[in-house]
């Protein structure tokens, strides 16, 4: 079992999602936290990783480290976003097994699994339909490597398990508007248009009608750390919250927090509207014991706060 003087190799400390872990083990208590920047190890590379590893000799490993982005990134660089990701997996993966790593824990997400479903989305619904095309290559990568960890679960009796947290937001988000995700884009737009003398107009993508869950990044760290500790029999675990709005709501959200003289208009171009809703089935991870302690709210008002504070 892992515990808090395990030595745990976490890959991408550095990104939104691998920084709130980070944070998350070492104010646990984690005291053998194994850390390295990209320009030191590119995990595309096999050999570099296995010889990584055996020289570190890590129990528990966490996958935070991949390619991503919003619909425009993942349009435009569907090549890298197959490519590096299915490298980056399939190395880390196959190393874990090679060094006897006790407990492994990757992360998908929820634009991975069928598009449109009308109802909260479980577990067991991976491969039921069609994918979204906007992200179909991301979509791909992430469900190989779920395929490898449930092979490898039933093949060589790992512990691996892949967490599907829902749309993340919060510190050290990537706020560049050609490959951002929807909320952090949403931000800089209103906070760009916001500073204009006139004309504070901002226009959006899409209709606005799709629906989406968010959930701030500390909270997936959270359950992050849970499940590393916990026993458990399941190989794909949903992490969801209970807020669920249209892009439109999320944006006149945030317009009231920055300036609520900020105007707003849609395109109404549905092609680039992605996936019309995407709610998870979390009754899994509320079985085990997580649940998510996010206050809305307070949250997006803090990392609009952040936000503006680094254009300071």
């Amino acid at each position: 079992m892992i515990n808090k003087k395990s030595k745990i190799f976490l890959a991408g400390h550095n990104g939104m999602l691998g920084s709130s872990i980070l944070r998350t083990l070492k104010k646990n208590g984690y005291n053998k936290i194994i850390t390295i920047n990209k320009k030191r190890l590119d995990l595309r590379k096999q050999s570099s990783v296995q010889k990584f590893f055996q020289s570190k000799k890590p129990e528990g490993v966490i996958i935070a480290a991949a390619k991503v982005g919003g619909i425009k990134a993942n349009i435009n660089f569907p090549a890298e976003f197959i490519n590096d990701n299915l490298q980056i997996q399939i190395n880390l993966i196959n190393a874990s097994l090679r060094n006897n790593v006790k407990k492994l824990i990757f992360f998908g997400s929820s634009c991975i699994y069928p598009k449109n479903f009308k109802r909260p989305i479980k577990e067991q619904d991976l491969l039921t339909g069609p994918l979204e095309k906007t992200n179909e290559s991301y979509a791909i990568a992430k469900i190989a490597g779920i395929q490898m960890i449930n092979s490898f679960n039933k093949q060589y009796n790992t512990k691996y398990i892949c967490l599907m947290p829902c749309n993340l937001f919060g510190q050290n988000d990537n706020y560049d508007l050609e490959n951002s995700h929807f909320l952090p884009a949403l931000i800089k737009k209103i906070y760009l248009a916001s500073k204009k003398k006139k004309n504070r107009i901002v226009k959006l993508w899409g209709t606005g009608r799709p629906r989406r869950e968010i959930l701030h990044v500390d909270q997936v760290a959270d359950a992050c750390e849970f499940f590393l500790r916990k026993k458990i029999n399941s190989s794909i675990i949903n992490i969801g919250s209970s807020t669920e709005k249209t892009i439109k709501e999320y944006a006149y959200q945030i317009k009231n927090i920055i300036d609520p003289d900020v105007k707003i208009k849609f395109d109404k171009d549905a092609k680039m509207d992605g996936v019309r809703r995407k709610k998870l089935d979390t009754s899994l991870a509320y079985g085990y014991g997580w649940k998510t302690k996010m206050n809305f709210k307070n949250a997006l008002e803090s990392t609009i706060k952040d936000f503006i504070d680094s254009k300071k």
